[in-house]
Parts: structure tokens; sequence; C-alpha cells
């Protein structure tokens, strides 16, 4: 199954390390970074779910949470959870899923036979409150993922959705973003946009983000 932007992000049952969960009841109103790593007990895995850890702050100020899912067991989810706040000074603290048996992992071409046939890549899924796919992301084994940029990501979707905006290359929050080229209409440009507006181009308009004092 191919999972494009734009799609509902498909619901299923699984177990994890805080229960069974059902996937669209546990999104519930937030947004969701769901990703996949290859296997517990891996170096690359072990930095990246450490890591993800220490974000939990920076999602819920964004009215984000994580999720992520490998084929291992829970029991080894558990013990190596330990592993991880040993080595990277902090816990996981969001469900990490259960699929021995891949089939979250199927459901969500998380797994590429011709990479590996008996692990899932590093795949990332950003999902909206309406269970919507916005984003997604599809890494090696064998690399590790950038979160600061997913979170970067996570703060450009939010904006665009909030105001008539894109974002333009290597665009941080707080920079300036570029005027939908949709929007014409001088008056409703000097309404949603009061503090003007540099017209490189007539398709290139780059205002300051408009959520920011």
């Amino acid at each position: 199954m191919t999972l494009l932007i734009g799609d509902t992000a498909p619901d299923f049952q699984a177990d994890t390390t805080v229960g069974r969960i059902r996937f669209h009841d546990w999104v519930g109103k937030d947004w969701v970074i769901f990703f996949s790593h290859p296997a517990d007990f891996t170096p690359v895995c072990t930095t990246e779910l450490g890591y993800t850890a220490r974000l939990k702050d920076a999602f819920a100020r964004r009215g984000a949470k994580a999720l992520v899912i490998s084929v291992d067991t829970l029991e080894h989810h558990a013990a190596w959870s330990a592993d991880i706040e040993d080595t990277q000074g902090a816990a996981v603290n969001f469900p990490m899923i259960a699929d021995a048996n891949r089939k979250v992992a199927t459901l969500y071409n998380m797994i590429h036979p011709n990479a590996d046939p008996k692990v899932t890549v590093r795949a990332v899924y950003v999902i909206d409150p309406d269970k919507k796919i916005r984003a997604s992301i599809i890494y090696p084994p064998s690399v590790g993922r950038n979160f600061d940029e997913v979170l970067r990501l996570l703060d450009a979707l939010q904006l665009s959705d909030g105001y008539r905006v894109a974002t333009p290359v290597n665009w941080k929050n707080g920079e300036d973003v570029i005027i939908a080229p949709s929007l014409q209409d001088p008056a409703e440009i000097a309404r949603l946009f009061p503090k003007g507006y540099k017209a490189l181009k007539p398709y290139l308009r780059l205002t300051p983000q408009p959520d920011k004092v």
C-alpha cells in the first residue's frame, strides 16, 4: 500500500508499551510524528529514540506527540528502553508499538524488501488532527534521521495551516515567509500581512512571519 500526502492515515489496533491502542482514538486532537526504527538494541535507533524523548516538551508546545514502531516484541522494547536511558540520558516517554507480525509496518509501507525484508526502514509520517498524512520522510536503516528537521517541518505545516504562506528554502522559525501566489487581492494582502512585504518577483513575495510580534 502506497500512502500519499493528503491520504487518511490508516487506522489500526496494536499492543504498545503503554497498553493496547486504537490509532485514530489515540491521535485524538493532536498532531502525531509516527516513525519506524529497524530493530531494538541497535546503535542508530538508540540515539534516535533518546533524542526524540528529549523533544517531548517541544512537541507538546505544538500540540504534537510521538509514536514509534518496530517488528520487535514488547519484552524487547522494555529491556532496550533501559539501555536508551542509560546511554542517552533520557527515558523513552512515548509509546513503542510491538509489531512482530509486521501487520502495521506493512500497512504503512515501512518494509522495503530490496533494502531488508526482515526489518522496517526509517520512515516518518507527520499526521494531523484530522488523521491526514501531511508529510513523509524515508531514510535507509544505516542513516540516522534529523529530528530537528522533523520539528522544523511541523512548524512549517502548522504555519501554512494558520496563514496563507509557504516557507522558503532552509526556513527556520521566525524568518520571513512567502505569501501564497494564489493570494492576489491587494486589500486582502494588506489585511493578512499588515507588516507589508517585499516583492522580488510578482510570484515571490516575502513577508515577516505573521505569527511573530
